[in-house]
């Protein structure tokens, strides 16, 4: 569904403004109702779901034994942390502010289609991530078998 990489401004009052290119597949997904949260396994980074695909999501991380750490540690990231924003008139969402400091997400950022979901990167780590490489020891079995 939601696919590219968009250099993103994020105002004094910490909203950044949806891509004219997904404003229509976010209002068809989700009817403009976003789930902003952590991601748990990236830092410097935000998942932003439409709330259909969230709800999926909140279930499947909230039916997690809460008898594990890592499992709390991920509903208190995801579930604790998710914020319900709908874009304003003019498309702008406001972002968190402590989901932005979190992040280290100021006046630059990047915005990612990832199929069912976006990330919001910072800048920098958006920068860091990118220029990192896959060696010969990161491919999976599953990776082995892509034909690029």
């Amino acid at each position: 569904m939601f696919q590219g990489e968009t250099a993103i401004t994020v105002d004094d009052k910490g909203r950044l403004a949806i891509p004219t290119a997904y404003r229509d597949q976010v209002a068809d997904a989700c009817a403009n109702r976003l789930v902003i949260t952590y991601n748990p396994f990236d830092a410097g980074c935000l998942w932003v779901f439409p709330y259909a695909e969230w709800e999926q999501v909140r279930d499947q991380v909230n039916a997690l034994p809460k008898v594990k750490a890592a499992h709390r540690d991920m509903q208190m990231k995801l579930v604790g942390a998710a914020a319900i924003v709908e874009p304003d008139s003019a498309a702008r969402v406001l972002l968190p502010a402590s989901q932005r400091a979190a992040a280290g997400i100021e006046k630059k950022a990047v915005l990612l289609g990832m199929g069912n979901k976006f990330e919001l990167w910072s800048e920098q780590a958006h920068l860091a991530k990118i220029r990192q490489t896959l060696g010969e020891d990161d491919i999976t079995d599953e990776m082995a078998d892509l034909r690029l």
